[in-house]
Formats: C-alpha cells, structure tokens, sequence
C-alpha cells in the first residue's frame, strides 16, 4: 500500500503556489514547503502503558524562502489564507531590509533548479493506524510478557513502537513535488538481576513502512534475554589498543561519528572541519567505501526530495579509502561553488535547514565473519553501541560500547567486558580496517542532532569489521 496524500496540503495547494508566484514577482527565486503528518508513540513497561502523539520530526505549517540578488530570507508559518499573502509578502520584504548590512557577508548565488513535476509515495505492509492502538498494545504486552517469561532473572521488559507519517510540497517556478512517507521504530529493553547486580540489553528495530515491523520484534526476546543474562557476568574493560571485529550497529555509529558529521559541509563554510582540508587524499583502508544518501538504501531517513526541494541523491563520500566528496545542503552548496546532494533537513518549519545526514554506511566487502574472527589473535568483538561523541575540527572519536566479547587464538572464550569506551584518532582508525564482511545492515531505531538540537531521523550501518581500536 502507498502512504496516503495529506488532505491539509492538497486543499491548500493553490494558495501556496499563490504566495509562491507572489514572491516570485518581486524576487529572483522564491520557493514554498509545506508541510503536514503525524507521529506516536507507544510503551509498555512494569511502570505501565504510554500512547502519545509527538512532533519532534515536524509540526504542520510551511516555510517560504527568497533571494533577493545577495541573500536569502525566510518566513515561517502555521495558518495561510489568500487574505494573508500580502502581509507575508511585507514580512519578508521588511526582513530583508533589515540585513542589508550584512549582504556582502553573506552574499550566495541563487539556487539553479530543472523543471520539475512529481507526486511520490512510500510504501508499507501494515499501517499503524489501520492496525489501531488497542492492538498496538496488546501486541507489545504479548511481547513484553513473553520476553519476560523467558528467565526468572528478567525483571522487567520494556517494548515500544513509535511511527510518523509525513507530507511535503515543494513550490518553485521550476518545481512542483509532493512526497509522502511514513516510517516505523521498535525497540524492546531487558532488565536483569542477581543480588545487587543490575543489567540491561537493548535492540532497536526501524522500517521505511509500518507496523509489520512488530513481527522482527517479536522474535528477538530470546536473543535480548541471553545477552542480558550474559552481561551479569561481565568484568570492567582493561584499557589497551586491540584487534577488533565490529557488528554492522558498532560500525555504523563508527560511520557516524567518526565521519559522517566530518562531512557535513556547512562546516566546510565555516572552517570548522578537518575533512575540507583532505579532499582527494586517503584518509582510510583502501577496502572502504562510504556512501551517504535518501536514495543511498531503503531505511528511515530515505525521501524523495529534501527540504530545499533538492532530489535526493546518493553520494560517494570515500572511494577505496580516498575523500572524494561531502555532503551539502543547497545554500552552503553554493556558496562553495559544489552540487547540493538533497541533505538540506530541517526538524520542523520552524527550523532552519543544515547540511544533515541521511542513510550513512560502509559498503560490504568480501569477507566471512568466521574467518575474521578466527585472524585475531587476541583481540574484542564489539556489539550494541549507544551513544557516541564527534570532533570533526580535530577528528576525534568518543564512542560507547555495551559489549566487549574476548577472542583468543581465533576463537571466542565467552568473557564479556563491559562497558567499554573506544577512542582514537579517525583516519588511524579508518586506515586500520583490513577486513570486511560482503552483508551489509542498516538501522534507524535514533535521531541525530545538530550538536544539542536540530533533531532529525537517520540511519547508518554496514559490514562486519576488523580494525584496530584503543578502547576504555
């Protein structure tokens, strides 16, 4: 089935394009987004049962966007009448003239854009709201009891859903696109004990679809059981550089933090990234290939145009260890005289638009897992990230681990270290990589935020890895 089209965007259609074609008679370019969806959340634990509606990814309303010849000004709003157009058009006017001390500091050549005309829909198995609260929750109860069931140890189990279906209108003079997706998250928490011992396991699921996803959850419970049970017998990591093989989850937060943010390149606008500086250069294993893009994989944070009305692209970012390119969103694009790659993402249209990631992986290589594992001769496999920290001025990583799995001679011996911090410098890290598996995994159960704020949906993955890592 296609995600439905949003009745609030369709009805209002053509008083956008009129406000649109208002600007357009003052100004060199103007364009209009318009946005509209819905998202909710739903939790069950021991501590009880939670349904919420949420707008964290978006909120109904749009965004109007100009360019006078030097700069760019925009106008935000919830509610839009023919009546209104006047007053928005003044608005912006008066906004303009406001900065007109600080054009030649931002001076921007406009935006060049095709003809363009299309209606594009997501598709899904199952939607959330079709299936309906009431079995939303009995479903994550069933899994929550079941899971729980499974170890007199467990002491809670804790399951969720959430999902957000959004709809967008892009109005230039040469672009008239709609699109219209709809996104789904799992995840399911364990909880164990012994004494005074407490521990917990976690597994997050995502989807670009819907509800079907609850099927995936409801076969892990036994896997998150073992794994939380295992963690009661885990010892402090011993600090030390070591051979390591990463799962597809540790190597896409690798992606992720190591790089991914490194080239994001509004930073490359404001000097505030290493990577401008090693473009061309090899900065990594000559086995790593790294991509970024809405058209890159099928995950959360694929669409069919961003919020600059740019197509969605799918950007090599390193070629067989080589920097060949960034990621942009259309303003820093042209200000440093680049292709923007459709990452312009906003949180909501209350927000301004910043170079974002997408869908951030390593490509696969040509490696079974059991031979990588059996080349260590002493080293840790590393599972289940969450969370990690970035430097892309410095390249610098900080990233936390839940579980260090000893590998001996080749073999794993079933002790388990955790936590564990893994640091290091990224191009040592990325140099390093001299194995990777040919599956490829994506997940997008997070956000990621623009330092503290400026949340959107990503997603990132790829192969098993072996690398070397300093790890705490």
């Amino acid at each position: 089935m296609e995600v439905a089209r949003s009745n609030y965007i369709v009805s209002n259609k053509p008083v956008f394009r009129k406000l649109q074609q208002a600007l357009s008679e003052k100004y060199g370019y103007a364009s209009v987004l318009a946005c509209d969806g819905r998202q909710q959340n739903f939790s069950v634990s021991g501590s009880g049962t939670g349904i919420s509606d949420g707008d964290m990814f978006g909120k109904r309303g749009f965004v109007a966007r100009v360019h006078n010849g030097k700069a760019y000004a925009e106008y935000a709003g919830n509610e839009i009448s023919e009546e209104s157009i006047p007053e928005i058009v003044g608005i912006i006017e008066g906004k303009l003239a406001s900065m007109a001390d600080f054009w030649d500091r931002y001076d921007t050549p406009v935006l060049k854009e095709e003809k363009m005309e299309f209606i594009k829909c997501t598709e899904y198995e199952i939607h959330p709201e079709e299936l309906g609260d009431e079995k939303i929750i009995a479903k994550l109860s069933e899994l929550r009891e079941k899971t729980k069931a499974l170890d007199e140890r467990i002491i809670d189990c804790m399951t969720r859903l959430s999902y957000q279906y959004y709809n967008k209108l892009f109005l230039s003079d040469n672009k008239d696109l709609e699109e219209n997706v709809l996104w789904t998250n799992g995840s399911m928490v364990v909880l164990a004990s012994r004494g005074e011992e407490l521990k917990d396991a976690y597994k997050s699921f995502s989807v670009l679809g819907g509800a079907e996803i609850m099927d995936e959850m409801e076969g892990y419970g036994p896997r998150l059981v073992k794994t939380c049970i295992e963690l009661l017998d885990s010892e402090p990591m011993i600090p030390g550089e070591y051979e390591c093989i990463c799962s597809p989850e540790t190597t896409g937060m690798i992606v992720h933090e190591a790089f991914g943010h490194g080239v994001e390149m509004d930073m490359f606008v404001k000097d505030r990234a290493l990577a401008k500086s090693y473009m061309g250069q090899q900065i990594a294993s000559e086995l790593v290939t790294m991509r970024d893009g809405a058209a890159s994989a099928k995950e959360v944070a694929s669409f069919f145009f961003d919020d600059e009305g740019v197509l969605a692209h799918d950007t090599l970012v390193i070629d067989h260890g080589k920097l060949v390119s960034g990621y942009a969103d259309a303003v820093s694009a042209a200000r440093l005289g680049v292709e923007a790659t459709g990452n312009g993402r906003r949180e909501s249209v209350e927000r301004k638009a910043y170079t974002r990631m997408t869908n951030t992986f390593f490509e696969g290589g040509t490696d079974k897992l059991e031979d990588m594992i059996a080349s260590v001769k002493y080293g840790m496999l590393l599972q289940d990230p969450s969370s990690g920290m970035e430097d892309p001025k410095n390249w610098g990583i900080q990233c936390m681990v839940s579980i260090a799995r000893e590998i001996k001679d080749g073999k794993l011996t079933g002790r388990i270290f955790s936590p564990c911090v893994l640091t290091g410098y990224v191009p040592d890290l990325l140099k390093s990589i001299s194995m990777m598996s040919e599956k490829v995994e994506l997940g997008g159960g997070g956000a990621c935020g623009k330092g503290h704020k400026e949340w959107v949906k990503v997603s990132d993955g790829g192969p098993w890895i072996k690398a070397k890592i300093r790890l705490g």
